[in-house]
């Protein structure tokens, strides 16, 4: 059983700052890829940032570019994501994604394996 687990979520004002954490687990854990991805109400899961971990590249939707970064620790199976200069809009539950191998391009939810359950993300005006 895969589990992914988010963490970090909470309450700021615009331009805070909040890091947000998702730790796999799991007997059979094997990651090729992590996401993030995000959801406000109302509107459609959104493509937030990616970590492949063989060489660590990234890839950031063009709404976070140069405020958001994503990090990742291979030896506890986590990825980090440092959200900085916050804006309302980008209030939403963060999600987290794993991919077990490469299943298509990172933007579309449905090339992940495994999700975790959400973290709230709210940032007001």
């Amino acid at each position: 059983q895969v589990q992914l687990v988010e963490s970090g979520g909470g309450l700021v004002q615009a331009g805070g700052s909040l890091r947000l954490s998702c730790t796999g687990s799991g007997r059979t854990f094997s990651s090729y890829r992590m996401g993030w991805f995000r959801q406000a109400p109302g509107k459609e899961r959104e493509f937030v940032v990616s970590f492949t971990w063989s060489g660590g590249s990234t890839f950031y939707g063009d709404s976070v570019k140069g405020r958001f970064t994503i990090s990742g620790d291979n030896a506890k199976n986590t990825v980090y994501l440092q959200m900085n200069s916050l804006k309302p809009e980008d209030t939403a539950v963060y999600y987290c994604a794993s991919a077990s191998r490469y299943l298509g391009p990172d933007y579309i939810p449905g090339n992940y394996d495994y999700w975790g359950q959400g973290t709230q993300v709210t940032v007001s005006s």
